[in-house]
């Protein structure tokens, strides 16, 4: 396990982080602007000393203010990724690589593999000043994959990109832990990376953690949404590629026995998705109806929850087995709630069109593999 908990004081905010999690995966630590994300990261990584506590990955103990331990940044055997790459400058793409690689532990991931993993074969010869942001988050990457690291950690690696280079970098990074069997601790704010990357998420608010869990259980927790700034309240569902719309650039996913259609994700059928619907575009009604909405989807309603104004969000479930990811939020007036006579137990139809489907629905990895 990844055992943190610790007080770390910083001018402005008393950071106190308290998380268990697993040593695989990608574990996503969100939340808004300021609630102590990197302070977290960087106490992990050595760049900050707690004022107590432990941090503890594996067997290793790396903090432990009681019994004395503070291990020193470069003997962590953590590998770190900021921003900017942080690449050496006097250094070809080469160097920077090959010192990792002579710098890290034994065992670790061979060069040649790291290396044709990310695409810099052509980089190789290359100084850093040259590459692209790009380019340099990927030489970034393999030199702390080099190093042979226990875990990663990645500060909003790529916050500094463009959405065309983001989209490309998120194919490399949600082949790591696989691969490389390394636990990844990812600070974002991107909800596209969380759907793209998480296995678990950690939820930070005002120097505090307040939730952790599973992706699917967190990211559709109603409760949650006002800590979590930009992640704006929906569900995530999962579900697998059944068949490519090309001529209207549309995909048809199979989800809880059931057939949805989402604006077109490049996958192959078969292929796990997630998917994000927020839960303002969920209309409710109780049979189906002709509609321009392409999705209708009948399931049994879980929970009413009172919200803010004249709002309820109701929670309907999708499938037989209760999964996360077949559970469906929608925010409806109390008004209409009132009317259809929604109450736990019962059976009612959400509508939602193709393109409420947030953003595009991102490919996760073979079916063979939910979480």
């Amino acid at each position: 396990m990844i055992d943190i908990d610790v007080v770390v004081a910083r001018p402005a905010l008393e950071v106190h982080a308290q998380v268990s999690l697993p040593e695989h995966g990608i574990n996503a630590i969100i939340g808004r602007s300021g609630a102590g994300k990197t302070t977290l990261m960087h106490a992990v990584a050595g760049l900050l000393r707690p004022r107590r506590g432990h941090v503890r990955i594996g067997e290793r103990t790396l903090f432990d203010a009681a019994r004395g331990v503070d291990v020193a940044t470069h003997a962590r055997g953590l590998g770190v990724v900021f921003q900017d790459g942080r690449l050496f400058p006097h250094l070809s793409v080469r160097g920077n690589l090959r010192y990792a690689h002579r710098c890290g532990r034994r065992g670790g991931a061979a060069f040649g593999d790291v290396v044709a993993l990310l695409g810099i074969e052509a980089l190789l010869d290359r100084r850093a000043h040259s590459l692209s942001g790009g380019e340099r988050q990927r030489v970034a990457i393999g030199r702390a994959l080099l190093a042979a690291p226990q875990a990663l950690l990645m500060d909003e690696p790529l916050a500094s990109l463009d959405p065309a280079r983001r989209h490309e970098l998120l194919g490399y990074l949600a082949e790591l832990p696989r691969r490389f069997n390394v636990p990844v601790l990812y600070v974002t704010h991107q909800i596209d990376e969380v759907l793209r990357l998480a296995d678990h998420v950690v939820v930070m608010d005002a120097g505090r953690t307040v939730a952790t869990g599973p992706a699917l259980d967190i990211l559709s927790d109603m409760t949650l949404q006002p800590l979590l700034g930009r992640f704006e309240s929906g569900s995530v569902l999962v579900g697998t590629i059944a068949e490519q719309l090309p001529e209207w650039q549309l995909t048809r996913v199979r989800l809880a026995e059931r057939i949805v259609t989402v604006p077109q994700i490049t996958a192959a059928p078969g292929s796990m998705v997630r998917l994000r619907v927020r839960a303002r575009d969920v209309a409710l009604q109780r049979e189906t109806l002709s509609t321009s909405a392409s999705n209708q989807l009948e399931g049994t309603v879980l929970r009413v929850l009172v919200r803010e104004g004249p709002y309820c969000a109701v929670e309907l479930d999708l499938g037989a087995q209760r999964d996360p990811g077949e559970r469906l939020w929608a925010l409806v007036t109390r008004r209409s709630v009132h009317t259809l006579g929604i109450i736990p137990g019962v059976r009612a139809v959400a509508s939602f069109k193709a393109v409420a489907v947030e953003g595009r629905a991102i490919a996760l990895r073979p079916s063979s593999d939910r979480s």
